[in-house]
């Protein structure tokens, strides 16, 4: 079996890659390290010929809507069509739990990306993850300065290796559309993780619970980003992966 997995040098699309191939699957990364530029569509055909199926775990760091819709709307449209003209049989896409309901930028990409997958010619699973426990220190390198704003929101953060430990599973599969969401082991408030972090790291920052108005802050205060039915549950807390070597 042979499996392209877009983002396949990211956080997740490497532990997919090596997750597939401990599995004996062949695992093929497109990135544009490797000569595949997902935005364009260069050297997807190549990239996807004899593919049996694709993981898509690419990600952008826009965080402003037209940014994030703009990406998603460009990869999933050329990951769709090469993939249909290559005669792949399954195309597996991460999202993240929060996408039907949140409406900040990065969650309005990955909902076209849903849209797009939904609509489109190539059999699909749909798999909607927490954040990563990674998130929160993910935030801290990317927010300079001595305060840390943090929404104030309860999250259930897992581990990437789990996610893509699923994510592998999924696409030795047949297409499942929309399959119960993974998320962590337990309920955390993102203040309050970032905290531990920080703790973790000896850095010293302070963190600002930050209130987003509007509807989309009352979502997020209600759980928004909390899966709201049966799902996968990963095993590893975070006190356990901060404890893990870097």
């Amino acid at each position: 079996m042979r499996v392209a997995v877009a983002g396949g040098t990211g956080l997740v699309g490497g532990l997919v890659v090596a997750q597939l191939g401990a599995a004996g699957v062949e695992a093929v990364p497109l990135a544009r390290s490797r000569g595949v530029d997902l935005v364009s569509g260069r050297g997807l055909d190549a990239a996807l010929r004899g593919a049996d199926a694709v993981v898509d775990v690419s990600s952008t760091a826009g965080a402003s809507r037209r940014a994030s819709v703009g990406f998603f709307e460009a990869t999933t449209a050329n990951l769709l069509a090469a993939a249909q003209r290559a005669g792949v049989r399954h195309v597996v896409v991460l999202s993240v739990v929060g996408a039907d309901v949140v409406d900040l930028g990065h969650y309005l990409g990955k909902r076209r990306q849903e849209e797009l997958l939904a609509a489109g010619p190539v059999p699909w699973t749909l798999l909607r993850a927490t954040q990563f426990h990674e998130f929160a220190q993910q935030l801290l390198e990317r927010v300079p300065g001595p305060l840390v704003p943090v929404p104030v929101a309860p999250y259930q953060p897992v581990a990437a290796r789990e996610v893509a430990a699923h994510l592998a599973g999924l696409a030795q599969q047949p297409a499942a559309g929309v399959v119960p969401p993974i998320a962590g082991p337990e309920v955390l408030r993102a203040p309050d993780a970032t905290r531990r972090v920080l703790a973790a790291l000896g850095r010293r920052r302070l963190v600002v619970p930050l209130r987003v108005p509007g509807p989309t802050g009352r979502a997020l205060a209600a759980g928004a980003l909390l899966p709201a039915g049966p799902h996968v549950a990963g095993t590893v807390t975070l006190a356990e992966h901060l404890e893990e070597p870097c």
